[in-house]
């Protein structure tokens, strides 16, 4: 398998996506963070101080994608027509974190969607540590892409896989 973002010679590069035809473009990640029940039942209370966990989340990931470039040194600045970020209490003691981006280009948002999610996951971390800082932030995957050159990737057993 030959790495795309290395040069002849080892050195890295950005990869030169002019050539590459531009077409719709979707990735899906996930993110879990597990914490005590209480913290959950807090969160699910809005009894957080520092506010609506599941708002400021879904915010800050939302933010993240679009600046994932500037976090990722290799990623390329894509014009993102969509990203969305859903948070599930899964009980009695995650939260499940699904980011969805969309772009129609020449090059994918994977990077985008996995940067949403860990992002989100974090800001649940922050929002929450006062009260449980052994939070862990678990699993963070890509679960599907399409579009591009490289065709669609679809996680196996995803269903089973999310607690």
């Amino acid at each position: 398998m030959e790495l795309t973002h290395l040069d002849d010679k080892g050195k890295a590069i950005m990869v030169d996506i002019g050539e590459k035809s531009t077409t719709e473009r979707v990735a899906v990640a996930t993110a879990l963070v597990r914490m005590k029940p209480e913290t959950l039942t807090l969160i699910l209370d809005d009894k957080i101080k520092k506010g609506d966990v599941f708002a400021s989340a879904r915010i800050a990931g939302i933010m993240a994608a679009k600046r994932t470039p500037d976090l990722i040194p290799m990623c390329h600045p894509i014009p993102i027509t969509s990203a969305a970020v859903d948070l599930v209490a899964v009980q009695p003691d995650a939260v499940l974190i699904t980011a969805t981006v969309k772009t129609t280009y020449s090059t994918g948002v994977e990077m985008e969607a996995l940067t949403a999610a860990s992002t989100a996951a974090l800001t649940i971390y922050d929002m929450c540590k006062a009260v449980d800082r052994a939070m862990t932030v678990e699993k963070v995957q890509l679960i599907r892409k399409s579009g591009g050159k490289s065709g669609d990737f679809k996680r196996e057993g995803i269903v089973e896989d999310h607690a």
